[in-house]
């Protein structure tokens, strides 16, 4: 099985730069007692399948990765590659992550390593959706 990749410039990979934008700064989430409280409706982003966003600053211990699945399923995960510390991308109609590096460490779902350089996996979160609200457990 062939393993899809974003088609993103050398220099961009090279530097690390995410095609993933951060969720709009303002009142769409809020970090409480280990948990991201995110309103649905706040970010267009994630609506449709493999949409995505990250989730970063306003004293959130780590930088998370959102992203709604080709399986309707909303899916979090701690943003950090296993491979070297960079920022994740999803890929859509794959049901992977990507690494945004040159080396393009790919995961799936569950975190799991499925190609490459990465020593490990990443470490998926628990999503719950309540009506319109989603909460991650960032724990």
């Amino acid at each position: 099985m062939a393993v899809k990749s974003l088609q993103r410039s050398v220099i961009k990979r090279i530097f690390g730069i995410p095609a993933t934008k951060a969720c709009a700064p303002g009142d769409a989430w809020e970090y409480r007692e280990g948990q991201i409280i995110l309103k649905r409706n706040a970010v267009p982003e994630i609506e449709q399948p493999g949409g995505a966003v990250r989730i970063e600053g306003k004293g959130l211990p780590e930088r998370i990765l959102l992203i709604k699945g080709d399986d309707g399923a909303y899916h979090a995960f701690i943003n950090r590659c296993a491979h070297m510390g960079r920022r994740l991308d999803p890929v859509p109609g794959s049901s992977t992550i990507q690494c945004c590096s040159v080396s393009k460490s790919t995961y799936n779902y569950l975190g799991q390593e499925i190609t490459t350089v990465a020593k490990g996996s990443v470490k998926p979160l628990a999503v719950h959706e309540e009506g319109d609200v989603l909460r991650i457990s960032v724990q």
